[in-house]
């Protein structure tokens, strides 16, 4: 039940490309939400890196566990402005869906392969996966996706000015209105990103061993001052297991409660009676104070600094990027080489060639990669203890 009158309502939806009947028990974007979860793709974010090359320790996060926590934290964001949790978690689950194996230093790669054929962004591709290359359903390719949905996966970051080739192309297929800020469903779900990945990497690097609490408390105040709020809290608390997690809830905790009051702000003074008022208002209205952002930003600069660049991350970041590097290149001039289905679909003009070889690497789980890179190359470029 819908209390604003902003939020996406699910029964004023602009529906799906291809017409379907409405369910009985479902709303269009509970179905968009349970379509993603049973979807290919976000089965395989299971193996996909999130910042350690997968398998690299069972206990920390890959693309898989970090959508259901953003997930989690756009949920009950939702909830607390009165906006459609459905729309907000589909979302949330999707939005990683279009990252290749290796996470960024992947998409470095299929960047540069693909440079002369309009280059690659995972953003795009998601949109690519759930309206193309998911063939779930007889009647169609992709998932048939609510409007509001596509719209969201593919503006979540804001207004797309420029887009590129798979962007341009699936707003070619239903026009998205790309050049206009999203729903607040989508500007959540964008949020809840950011906190998710800030406060887990900074669990994850304190687990892996590349810094201490103190370290991060003595180059980060927003850190401090939460670290001081537990410590005062839960005197003589000492033992990492529960101090990190603990801490990890209190920066979550702070940032959510300032976002939440500063989106209430905006959206008082922007007053929208409309998704439509949302989506002309001209600037995002679901925001973190200024003062928070900043404290956000010297988070992300430390986690730059001591856990992307640091040398047990950056040793794998090389060697990935030369995996993909090198599977595009054996498979561009071999496209015989990718399995069956695959192979028998490969365009036989450019760029379509080199976009269909592309989809095929930027849907390899990190396992996958290592395996296909050794059957087709030779030992891949990494240590031998994560090539399982």
């Amino acid at each position: 039940m819908h209390v604003t009158p902003y939020a996406t309502d699910p029964a004023q939806s602009r529906g799906r490309r291809h017409p379907e009947p409405a369910s009985a028990t479902r709303t269009p974007f509970q179905r968009d939400r349970d379509r993603i979860i049973h979807s290919s793709a976000f089965r395989r974010l299971r193996y996909k890196t999130q910042v350690f090359v997968a398998p690299d320790g069972d206990h920390f996060r890959v693309r898989l566990t970090h959508s259901l926590e953003v997930a989690q934290i756009a949920r009950t964001l939702a909830r607390a402005l009165g906006l459609d949790e459905d729309l907000t978690e589909a979302l949330a689950l999707a939005h990683d869906l279009g990252h290749p194996p290796f996470g960024h230093s992947g998409e470095d790669a299929l960047e540069a392969a693909l440079a002369p054929y309009g280059g690659f962004d995972h953003n795009a591709q998601t949109l690519r996966i759930v309206t193309r290359l998911e063939s779930r359903y007889p009647g169609w390719d992709g998932l048939n996706l609510s409007w509001e949905t596509l719209e969201g996966l593919a503006k979540h970051n804001g207004p797309i000015l420029a887009p590129t080739w798979a962007m341009a192309e699936a707003d070619a297929q239903w026009p998205l209105d790309l050049a206009s800020h999203a729903g607040l469903e989508a500007q959540v779900a964008a949020l809840a990103d950011d906190i998710a990945y800030d406060n887990h990497d900074l669990d994850d690097g304190i687990r892996a061993g590349l810094f201490g609490i103190d370290d991060v408390a003595a180059a980060v105040p927003f850190t401090a001052a939460s670290l001081a709020a537990v410590t005062a809290r839960w005197p003589g608390l000492t033992a990492r297991r529960r101090l990190v997690p603990e801490l990890v809830r209190e920066q979550i905790g702070r940032m959510t409660a300032d976002l939440l009051t500063e989106t209430r702000a905006r959206l008082a003074a922007a007053a929208p009676q409309s998704v439509a008022d949302v989506r002309s208002a001209g600037r995002p209205l679901v925001a973190m104070s200024a003062a928070m952002a900043a404290e956000a930003a010297v988070l992300k600069g430390f986690l730059r600094a001591r856990m992307y660049r640091h040398p047990q991350v950056a040793a794998l970041r090389d060697p990935s990027r030369d995996v993909v590097t090198g599977l595009f290149a054996a498979l561009h001039a071999d496209p015989a080489a990718m399995p069956g289905d695959w192979a028998a679909a490969t365009p036989a003009d450019e760029p379509a060639r080199a976009r269909h070889v592309a989809d095929f690497i930027a849907g390899m789980t990190d396992r996958y990669a290592l395996k296909t890179h050794a059957r087709l190359i030779g030992p891949p470029p990494l240590p031998a203890e994560i090539f399982i």
